[in-house]
């Protein structure tokens, strides 16, 4: 087995402190887990709110990241159908197979997997990062991949073939599985169907995209920010609609003759919330995809209940992750899903603050952090 790993990370200390890259300690895997070089991870909304202490006390000091892919250098005990020198893309909802949850199907609520990502915790409760001074450190969502190497779950790295580029199969781990299994799983769109898509960055770019597949008639893209529409367009997107020059969902309503069947909220907000709710035609359903922040309440008119009109969460897919990555790497493979052109950004490790900001700022596509240009298949541009 492989000794300790001293490893460049980038660490959070405390909500609202800019996040920095220490070297810290890594433990080899234990029973059930594996050992993987980094290759590249994606900045995701997901890490803002993380760093700005949104999503709950405590949660820190932490090594950030949960969308990456790499290569296997090690496995635990009683590993199987993983081994060295297997190319894998991270999956933050290691399913434990046997809670409520997942025998309903529902593993992307896997009970003691939701515990131990609040946590910060591997799936045996403890962790295998320490500081240089000894600070136990949070593993980021179970996987804390914006680090030279990530100890997860077997469960947690999926294996790919080796002819999709890291840097790209990366996206997969999060962005990907999270924007088709909304639109597959948790709306189920359906040929001809009328959607839009408010909030068009990395996820919402994947929404449009699973939605086009899917074969929905009309794609209505929504943004603050013109300068995202445009690629929303090129992703498969019909209609493009700048909600800071427009009351959005007015705007929609008028484009589809009454609202449309589907709505995607991808920001995480109140305001965009009821914007997808007032989108839908009777009968339709809002889905929130959107990672909102803790105490954020919403208020929906009760009155519109008489209409049919619902609305529901999706998170991560909203099935079984591990059985939807093998279609989604077909898709990609067959030319049919493109990974790259959603991203904007390839930086280094050092870089991650400035990407947190440009989210925050809602600024450009998907950020990745390229860990290993070698392995990744791709070169910062930093």
């Amino acid at each position: 087995m492989t000794n300790t790993l001293n490893i460049r990370a980038c660490v959070l200390r405390e909500p609202g402190r800019p996040v920095s890259v220490e070297t810290v300690t890594l433990a080899p895997p234990r029973k059930g887990e594996v050992l993987v070089r980094v290759a590249a991870a994606g900045v995701c909304h997901s890490d803002v709110r993380l760093a700005d202490g949104r999503l709950g006390d405590g949660r820190w000091p932490m090594v950030l990241g949960h969308e990456g892919a790499g290569i296997v250098e090690a496995v635990g005990d009683d590993v199987t159908g993983l081994a060295p020198g297997d190319h894998v893309v991270f999956c933050l909802v290691a399913s434990c197979g046997v809670c409520p949850a997942c025998r309903s199907g529902r593993r992307t609520l896997c009970e003691p997997v939701g515990r131990h990502s609040v946590a910060g915790t591997l799936l045996d409760g403890s962790s295998r990062l320490r500081a240089a001074d000894g600070t136990v450190l949070q593993h980021g969502l179970t996987i804390a991949c914006f680090a030279e190497h990530a100890v997860v779950a077997a469960a947690g790295a999926i294996p790919i073939p080796d002819d999709i580029p890291l840097w790209q199969a990366a996206l997969l781990g999060c962005g990907v599985v999270t924007g088709f299994g909304a639109v597959t799983n948790a709306a189920r769109v359906r040929i001809g169907e009328r959607v839009c898509v408010i909030g068009c960055g990395g996820v919402g770019l994947q929404v449009i995209a699973a939605a086009r597949l899917a074969g929905a008639a009309t794609i209505i893209a929504v943004d603050r920010r013109a300068a995202k529409l445009e690629p929303a367009l090129r992703r498969g997107a019909t209609h493009a609609v700048d909600a800071s020059a427009t009351d959005a969902a007015a705007e929609i309503r008028g484009l589809t003759g009454g609202g449309v069947d589907h709505a995607f909220e991808v920001v995480g907000a109140a305001a965009t919330i009821r914007t997808a709710w007032d989108a839908l035609r009777p009968g339709g359903t809002a889905v929130v995809v959107g990672l909102v922040p803790a105490g954020v309440d919403v208020s929906l008119p009760a009155i519109e209940f008489l209409s049919e009109k619902s609305i529901t969460g999706s998170y991560y897919g909203s099935a079984d992750p591990a059985a939807t990555f093998p279609g989604l790497i077909e898709l990609v493979r067959s030319g049919r899903l493109e990974l790259g052109d959603v991203v904007s950004d390839l930086i280094e490790l050092d870089d991650v603050e400035d990407a947190l900001q440009r989210l925050r700022r809602g600024e450009g596509g998907r950020s990745v952090v390229i860990l290993d240009p070698e392995l990744a298949g791709a070169a910062s541009s930093s």
